[in-house]
Order: C-alpha cells, then sequence, then structure tokens
C-alpha cells in the first residue's frame, strides 16, 4: 500500500513539472543496476545480455545512446564553424554533456529512471 501511494505523489509531482518519470519494479532495479551503470560506457552493452528485457537497463540504454547522439552533434557543429564553434560550442557543449554523463550514471546508480535534461526526452530504443 505504502509503494502505492508514493507512486502516486510521484505522479502527481510530476503532472505539474510536466515531466514523464517511468518505473521499474524493485526487483529488476536490483537485478539490472549494473547493467545500467555499463549502459552509460558502452550503449549497447544491455542489448547483448539478459538486460535486453529489462525496463531498467533498457531505459538508461536508451538515455546513453542519445548522449551519444548529442556527443556526436556537438563535436560535428563545434568543428566545423571556425573560432566560435572551436571557442564557444565545443568546449561548453563537452562540459555540458560530461555533466549529463555524470548524471545518467548517479542516477542509474540510485535505481532512478530520471529522464536527463533537454535530451532526456528523446525514446530511440523503446520497444
Amino acid at each position: 500500500m505504502e509503494e502505492n501511494k508514493e507512486e502516486v505523489q510521484t505522479e502527481e509531482k510530476t503532472e505539474e513539472k510536466k515531466e514523464t518519470v517511468q518505473t521499474a519494479s524493485r526487483e529488476d532495479i536490483e537485478k539490472n543496476k549494473t547493467m545500467a551503470i555499463l549502459a552509460y560506457f558502452l550503449f549497447f552493452l544491455p542489448l547483448l545480455t539478459d538486460a535486453k528485457e529489462s525496463k531498467f537497463a533498457m531505459f538508461h540504454a536508451n538515455q546513453s545512446l542519445v548522449l551519444l547522439l548529442a556527443q556526436i552533434v556537438v563535436y560535428v557543429v563545434g568543428t566545423i564553424i571556425p573560432f566560435l564553434g572551436w571557442f564557444i560550442i565545443l568546449p561548453l557543449g563537452v562540459i555540458f554533456l560530461v555533466v549529463l554523463w555524470i548524471m545518467g550514471i548517479i542516477n542509474a546508480a540510485n535505481g532512478k529512471m530520471k529522464e536527463l535534461p533537454l535530451i532526456g526526452r528523446i525514446h530511440i530504443l523503446d520497444k
């Protein structure tokens, strides 16, 4: 009963903020926490293991894939545009992406399925 109350309260708070917070079972989180953390180093790792059936691990694999694509965009744009890209877009973009990467790892380690700011709403690996 208490878990249901917590989930309802979480849903009410997220409606006010207009964020989507997904949930997974405690069993799924505990079983696949390591794989979710490793997904931030190699996004496809959960796809190669039994974790591909895990909602928690696949959520973090998706976040990692979107983060990788954002890194590619920052590097390409930062490299192509002279001066502005080299001295502003590239350094600030890399710092921002490293912060997002750390946030993702912390969320996975804490068992949370919280979307990353700006890029977290993009879903590529959904079932």
